[in-house]
């Protein structure tokens, strides 16, 4: 097991994420030892595909602790991620009688952790939250940072709070269970995350992609272990410097630079209405489109181009996209959460390791729109 202790500013002040293989059997004793004696009670959110796999072994760890469990399930999607979803599970939540000194465990990829930890943070004015990511999205991304939300119909995670998890458990056997689009969906993360830190964590990441590509049991060995843990690392020394992204800050250590890829990911999976694109797949494209457009102004070179294309590729198959127009893309990226005094602000890259946050007016919309249809068509991205 690997553990990483994380700081942060705002409650609970530190939390620890344990990584490891058969992490999950020791969820009981790990979440009696990050609670307080007060907690006599928690709520295991989760949806019902997840919950059959992981369910009954999540809480019959939490029991043998001392725990009193429940369970609650959501459906199972990006679209679930709503309002309507939320109401439901707060009215449960205030039903069961759950009280401050009480905890929600999230068991499940970044939706159900994305859902659980915005009702932690207002159900009662907030309570305890723990994150048991089941996707590698999820492991390297989402559970670390303390970012919750939901979505609105045309604008992903629009509502939301900060609300910092009490612990994360990652427990690598989770992946070997994933369909392949999930586990294509969370590679793809590992490419924009590696992207944005350094030369020596993008190879890392480039070096398991091919390695999974003819090892499969790479997902639950140490090496991979490793790599999680590096990933969680680099998130994490990002969020502590900039926990609730200060909008003052460009610098190439603000929290938005975790955004590369997303400015398109977000248009991509409101203009289909969250139910085509798997999120990692939407940012798989829109890591394409942002390294395109990083060599088409001027900052990236045509060898950390090519490297980028090829990481996406060994990510695995994504999803068709030709049928979707990109003026139509472009007109959903003006609604993007991330803008700022009325203008967008892009992610781009100077080179691996090296972000740039670049506003929307220096993006010369002809070129935008032909890194999109180059993309969108699969005829892959050119320099």
């Amino acid at each position: 097991m690997t553990r990483l202790d994380i700081r942060t500013r705002s409650q609970p002040g530190h939390y620890r994420i344990e990584i490891g293989a058969g992490a999950l059997q020791k969820l009981g004793p790990l979440a009696r030892q990050a609670l307080n004696g007060t907690t006599r009670r928690v709520i295991i959110i989760s949806n019902s595909t997840v919950y059959r796999l992981f369910g009954p072994h999540t809480a019959k760890s939490l029991t043998t602790s001392g725990f009193g469990a429940l369970h609650w399930l959501m459906g199972d999607g990006e679209r679930f991620k709503s309002l309507r979803t939320i109401e439901r599970l707060l009215i449960f939540l205030n039903r069961s009688g759950l009280e401050r000194g009480d905890a929600i465990v999230a068991l499940g990829g970044g939706v159900v952790g994305d859902l659980a930890g915005f009702a932690a943070a207002v159900h009662l004015r907030g309570i305890r939250l723990i994150q048991v990511p089941t996707t590698l999205l999820a492991q390297i991304d989402s559970s670390v940072g303390g970012k919750t939300g939901i979505n609105l119909p045309d604008g992903k995670n629009a509502v939301g709070a900060f609300h910092q998890p009490s612990l994360v458990v990652t427990d690598l056997e989770t992946l070997v269970t994933l369909p392949p689009r999930e586990l294509v969906a969370g590679l793809c993360e590992t490419v924009k995350q590696g992207a944005v830190s350094s030369r020596k964590l993008f190879a890392e990441t480039m070096s398991c992609l091919a390695l999974l590509r003819s090892k499969k049991e790479t997902l639950v060995s140490g090496r991979f272990e490793n790599l999680i843990a590096s990933h969680c690392a680099f998130k994490a020394s990002i969020v502590s410097g900039d926990e609730r992204e200060d909008l003052e800050r460009v610098d190439s250590r603000s929290r938005r630079i975790l955004n590369f890829g997303h400015t398109i990911a977000h248009a991509l999976e409101s203009l289909t209405s969250y139910r085509y694109f798997r999120h990692g797949e939407a940012v798989g494209y829109g890591i394409l489109v942002a390294a395109d457009l990083s060599n088409k102004i001027g900052l990236l070179g045509r060898g950390d181009l090519s490297s980028l294309n090829e990481a996406v590729r060994l990510c695995g198959r994504l999803p068709k996209a030709d049928f979707l127009e990109p003026e139509a893309v472009i007109r959903l990226i003006g609604r993007d959460k991330k803008s700022v005094g009325g203008s967008v602000k892009w992610i781009l890259l100077e080179r691996i390791g090296r972000p740039r946050i670049v506003d929307e007016k220096e993006i010369p919309r002809r070129l935008l729109l032909r890194s999109l249809r180059a993309a969108l068509s699969h005829e892959g991205v050119r320099g």
